[in-house]
């Protein structure tokens, strides 16, 4: 399966292929990707946990010990907790970002489902996170998961990335392009 999608390949490929097929023998495929959202939102809001996943410095020893405290308190346990720890034991944690990057493209495949990538200037709200389900969905003809992220630089609008395709609709895009067509016609 690693071998038929061009996003999931090499170490983080082969790691997520094996944990998405564990997870789907398991019958725990979403309760696997809530899991690895979860640490990957601890990943991005906790310094200290980002230097411990990427610094070369810490032991796989010490990483385990470490790691194993913050799963325990995040509450991520079974095959998501194990596999973790086995990255680590690896010496692979560094690349657990784009192992869960890899697994959630599995995922998407599995279930028939399309992943966009959507960059916002603010938070966006359940009723507009739906309605871009939607409109989404109506261009694909699959049901669409979200990846969204947060960049206030974009001012307003949305950057929305689903494939080889991509709409920006920014604020800071469409003002650029004004100033651009300003200083060739002055």
């Amino acid at each position: 399966m690693a071998a038929e999608d061009p996003s999931v390949s090499g170490v983080s490929g082969r790691y997520a292929t094996a944990l998405f097929e564990l997870a789907r023998d398991e019958q725990s495929v979403d309760q696997v990707r809530a899991d690895l959202d979860k640490f990957e939102a601890m990943l991005n809001e906790s310094a200290d946990l980002k230097r411990l996943v990427r610094s070369p410095v810490f032991s796989a020893g010490t990483q385990l010990k470490a790691l194993t405290v913050v799963l325990d308190r995040a509450g991520i346990s079974g095959a998501s907790a194990k596999f973790l720890k086995v990255l680590t034991a690896n010496r692979r944690l560094f690349a657990i970002a784009d192992v869960i990057r890899a697994y959630r493209a599995l995922v998407a495949k599995f279930k028939g489902e399309a992943t966009a990538e959507v960059t916002v200037a603010e938070q966006l709200n359940d009723k507009n996170l739906d309605a871009l389900k939607a409109a989404l969905k109506s261009v694909t003809g699959k049901d669409v998961a979200l990846n969204v992220k947060v960049d206030p630089s974009i001012i307003g609008g949305l950057v929305v990335k689903l494939g080889s395709r991509m709409v920006d609709s920014s604020l800071r895009t469409k003002l650029n392009s004004i100033k651009n067509a300003m200083k060739e016609a002055g």
